[in-house]
């Protein structure tokens, strides 16, 4: 793709991005988006498809970053599975607790009523996938001998649901968030996830 269509496709999901989780899909036209972006509706149209297809690339574009936090440098050499999870659930912790991602969670969950598939769409972005990146990361560890898993899937859904706790509900519901209590629970499912999987 020559650097100056990247460039309008880039401007178009900015500026999808920002109309999608400020106002929400029903109010976001994409008249209003091709402005913003300095774009022809048309060139929207033939990019995206359309408001469904360009509100898919927006959550698909917000997730990246998501993934980008999440994920360790396969070349890097491999730690020791306590070090792994506290890296994790830091990076984790780090990224949902940002003002930004609070509100496009929010969004995600309203829309999610108005059409499922966006639910879906979102799921299949970020979380499923990241989700599959730290079973992987347990199952190596298993298979190393330093814990012993039988559902490596089961135990990073265990790892992440302890990790948020109470502090998601408080961010998504109230805006408060406590970054020395949220320090505690990463260290805590840590220590958790140690006594159920651990060889120690």
């Amino acid at each position: 793709m020559r650097p100056s269509s990247e460039a309008k496709r880039q401007a178009i999901l900015a500026a999808a991005s920002k109309a999608f989780f400020d106002v929400g899909y029903e109010a976001t036209s994409i008249e209003g988006i091709a402005e913003d972006a300095g774009v022809s509706k048309v060139t929207v149209y033939n990019y995206f498809g359309g408001k469904p297809g360009l509100f898919s690339a927006a959550v698909d574009h917000e997730c990246s970053n998501m993934k980008q936090h999440m994920q360790i440098d396969p070349s890097l050499p491999r730690r020791p599975i306590r070090e792994q999870l506290e890296m994790l659930g830091n990076a984790f912790h780090d990224f949902v607790s940002r003002d930004e991602i609070v509100r496009f969670d929010r969004r995600i969950a309203a829309e999610s009523d108005r059409d499922p598939s966006i639910g879906d769409t979102f799921m299949d972005a970020g979380p499923r996938p990241m989700c599959v990146h730290m079973a992987g990361l347990i199952e190596a560890a298993a298979d190393a001998g330093e814990i012993a898993v039988d559902d490596p899937m089961l135990a990073a859904e265990q790892f992440v649901s302890m990790c948020k706790g109470f502090g998601e509900l408080e961010r998504r519901f109230c805006g408060k968030s406590d970054p020395a209590r949220d320090r505690e629970r990463i260290a805590g499912a840590i220590d958790v996830f140690m006594k159920a999987y651990g060889k120690e």
